[in-house]
C-alpha cells in the first residue's frame, strides 16, 4: 500500500485564466480540429466532439444530426449489422468519417465487428469499450484488433493513467479513451473505491498520448460548455458527452409526463437498467456500476450542440485562442475553493 499525496484535480477545481486577445469575435474561431492517426496512417477533420456510446445517447438518429455539424457519433453497441447497413443505404460517404462503431471484448463481439466491418468497409472509426482497461485480456483484444482491422481508427479504453495510455498505443490503439466514474450516471467510485479526478487524468494520459504520436477522448465528467473548454485546454483532443446529449428526440428513450414535466430516462450501460434490457438480469458475479435517473426532455438535439459550439468559441476568444488547438497553449488553470469546502478530486 502506498498514498500518493499529490493534488489531483477535477473539473470543479479549476477556472481558466483570462489572456488578451487580438480576436474581435467569436465568429473567427475555428473549432475544427485535423488529424493523422498513428496505426490507420489515415487523417479526419471534424468537431472533436462524440456522442458516448450508451444507447440513450449514440442512437442512429444522433449520429445523422451530428455528422451535419461535423461532430461523431460513437454508436451503442446492440445495433446488428443489417440495422447500420440499412442506416448507412444512400447516404452520402461523408457520414462514415462521423460514426464510431463499437465493440466489447468476447469472441460474440469480434465476431460481430467482423460483419461490420465486411458488409461497410467505409467504416473509419471502431471503439473497444469496456469500464475497466487495465487487464491483460483487453490488451489482446486490441492487438488482435488491429492485426484484423489495420486500416481502421481503433479507439480503445478506459483507463486514467499515463503507463496505460502508452501500452494501448503501442498495442495498436490510435485513440485511448480516459475516464474511470466521473459520469453523471457512473457508480464505480462508490461501488469499487476505484477512480481519478477527471482534469488529472486528461491532464497526465494527454501527454503520454503526445508523446507517442496517439490521441485521447476525454469520457465523462463534462455538465456545461465550460466543462468542455476545460477539456481540451488540458490537452484531450477529443471529448465524450453522455448526460449533455441524453433527453433529446435524437437520444432514444421513452418521454414520460412526470408531475406535469416531460423527463426522459437516462442509465448508464452498467445499470441493472441497461444489463436487464440487453442481457436480461444481472450476472451473480458482478454488481451495477451505473444507475438510472430521468433528465429533463429537451428536445431537438440541434440546440444543446449549438450552444455547446458557442461556449467553446466563447472560451477560445477570452484566452486569445484562434483555434481549436490552440487552446490547451493558451490555456492556465486556477485552483478554486468555493467556501472553503471544496474537496479537491470531486467532480
Amino acid at each position: 500500500m502506498r498514498i500518493d499525496n499529490e493534488v489531483k484535480l477535477g473539473f470543479k477545481d479549476v477556472l481558466i485564466r483570462p489572456k488578451r486577445s487580438t480576436l474581435k469575435s467569436r465568429s473567427q474561431v475555428d473549432l475544427n480540429r485535423s488529424y493523422l492517426f498513428r496505426h490507420s496512417q489515415t487523417t479526419w477533420s471534424g468537431i472533436p466532439i462524440i456522442a458516448a456510446n450508451m444507447d440513450t445517447v449514440g442512437t442512429l438518429a444522433m449520429a445523422k444530426t451530428l455528422a451535419g455539424h461535423g461532430a461523431v457519433t460513437a454508436l451503442h453497441k446492440y445495433y446488428s449489422p443489417e440495422e447500420l447497413k440499412n442506416f448507412l443505404k444512400g447516404k452520402d460517404e461523408s457520414i462514415y468519417n462521423h460514426i464510431m462503431v463499437s465493440t466489447g471484448t468476447s469472441e460474440v463481439d469480434l465476431e460481430r465487428l467482423k460483419q461490420i466491418v465486411h458488409a461497410l468497409p467505409l467504416i473509419q472509426f471502431l471503439c473497444i469499450d469496456v469500464a475497466n482497461g487495465y487487464t491483460e485480456g483487453f490488451v489482446e483484444f486490441v492487438q488482435r484488433a488491429r492485426d484484423l482491422f489495420q486500416d481502421k481508427v481503433i479507439t480503445a479504453g478506459n483507463v486514467v493513467t499515463g503507463e496505460m495510455v502508452e501500452e494501448l498505443i503501442l498495442s495498436g490503439a490510435d485513440i485511448v479513451k480516459v475516464g474511470i466514474g466521473p459520469g453523471s450516471v457512473c457508480t464505480t467510485r462508490v461501488k469499487t473505491g476505484v477512480g481519478y479526478p477527471q482534469l488529472s487524468a486528461i491532464i497526465e494520459c494527454a501527454d503520454a498520448a503526445h508523446g507517442l504520436k496517439g490521441l485521447i477522448v476525454a469520457d465523462g465528467g463534462c455538465t456545461s460548455a465550460g466543462d468542455i473548454a476545460k477539456a481540451f485546454g488540458a490537452g484531450s483532443d477529443f471529448t465524450m458527452l453522455g448526460g449533455m446529449l441524453a433527453g433529446h428526440d435524437e437520444s432514444g428513450g421513452t418521454v414520460i409526463d412526470k408531475e406535469g414535466k416531460k423527463v426522459v430516462e437516462f442509465y448508464g450501460m452498467s445499470s441493472r437498467t441497461a444489463m436487464e434490457k440487453h442481457s436480461g438480469r444481472v450476472a451473480d458475479y458482478r454488481a451495477c456500476e451505473g444507475k438510472t435517473v430521468t433528465v429533463p426532455y429537451r428536445g431537438a438535439v440541434d440546440n444543446t450542440i449549438l450552444d455547446i459550439l458557442g461556449g467553446l468559441r466563447s472560451t477560445c476568444t477570452y484566452v486569445g485562442a484562434g483555434q481549436l488547438k490552440e487552446l490547451s497553449k493558451r490555456t492556465t488553470f486556477i485552483r478554486v475553493m468555493e467556501q472553503h469546502n471544496l474537496t479537491f478530486g470531486e467532480e
